[in-house]
């Protein structure tokens, strides 16, 4: 087991299985233009082979399925239920929701038992100005069908004063009546924000998040896990939500994700453009791979950061 001298080890995989996005989300992209795949993307049984290796020289325990949009990608189909054979204790994807309904049959066939929606409101005129596509009532019709299936949804929005900043509350009333966890995710200076003004001006931090949900929710913090990237609440008799303050209260400290981009690349910290090509390395013995791989966690993990800063990198092209 590799550990830094913070006691970060890596536990939680993220695996991008395209940087393709049916979306053009304001936040994530510049222009509306929407993201493609990758050059020399890997294939669904060369992502799985990363996985089992990953699971064997750094102790992943945890595997979260993201993009681009996983469900856009035929290798979903694969990568899923093969996944879901390994020995993890938790798999879960996340998804815009757009293709959940198309998904269900595969998803609840293989036995999946959470998914992560990401939904910024439920007004379907500013869904399409924000997401610059998709259908809001085909998203809802797909977490009701997951839902009803019995997974556990959770939702994410990312709040933005020009945006949607008047959603922040009746978001959360729709995820409290149906018992789904709502995570507000405060927007991340990365990409084109990264030196843009829209950042600044479109920020939201966690003190108004809680200011505009005080105004008609009692709410009490309470305890999240180590490494949780969600600061937690509970509102008695109603259910949970949390905050992922990545700029009001980082959380690098506890980090323990590894990301591996759809084209075979590892990248160690969110805030940090430094990445590591595995790609030759899939194509080695066992034993070999697991020996080169050993070397390159050990510099991945020194990537990461004490305090999140935000970087260039395209969070659509690095698993989220």
């Amino acid at each position: 087991m590799i550990v830094d001298a913070q006691g970060r080890r890596f536990r939680n995989l993220r695996v991008s299985l395209t940087a393709a996005c049916n979306y053009a989300c304001t936040y994530c992209v510049p222009d509306g233009k929407r993201l493609q795949a990758a050059e020399r993307e890997l294939s669904g049984e060369g992502l799985v082979r990363a996985v089992r290796l990953l699971i064997a020289a750094a102790g992943i325990e945890k595997l979260r399925i993201t993009g681009g949009e996983p469900l856009l990608s035929p290798k979903f189909d694969v990568f899923l239920p093969a996944v879901m054979a390994l020995p993890l204790t938790d798999v879960a994807v996340t998804t815009n929701g757009q293709f959940l309904l198309r998904k269900a049959p595969l998803i609840v066939e293989a036995g999946l038992k959470r998914v992560n929606v990401s939904l910024d409101t439920l007004d379907a005129d500013r869904f399409r100005h924000i997401a610059r596509s998709g259908d809001l009532a085909t998203v809802l019709a797909g977490i009701d069908a997951m839902l009803e299936a019995g997974l556990k949804v959770k939702v994410n929005m990312v709040p933005m004063r020009t945006a949607n900043a008047d959603q922040i509350v009746p978001m959360l009333d729709y995820c409290l009546d149906r018992g789904i966890e709502l995570r507000y995710i405060e927007l991340m200076n990365m990409g084109h924000l990264k030196f843009d003004a829209r950042y600044e001006r479109d920020f939201i931090g966690m003190d108004d998040i809680l200011g505009a949900i005080g105004e008609c929710y009692e709410f009490t913090r309470t305890d999240a896990p180590y490494d949780s990237t969600s600061i937690r609440y509970r509102v008695p008799g109603r259910g949970h939500f949390g905050i992922i303050a990545n700029e009001s209260e980082p959380f690098c400290s506890s980090c323990t994700r590894l990301r591996l981009s759809s084209n075979g690349l590892l990248y160690g910290c969110l805030s940090n453009a430094r990445h590591h090509d595995i790609r030759d390395l899939l194509e080695a013995p066992e034993h070999l791979a697991l020996m080169r791989l050993q070397s390159v966690l050990t510099r991945a993990l020194g990537d990461k950061q004490s305090v999140f800063t935000g970087e260039v990198t395209v969070m659509k092209f690095i698993g989220g």
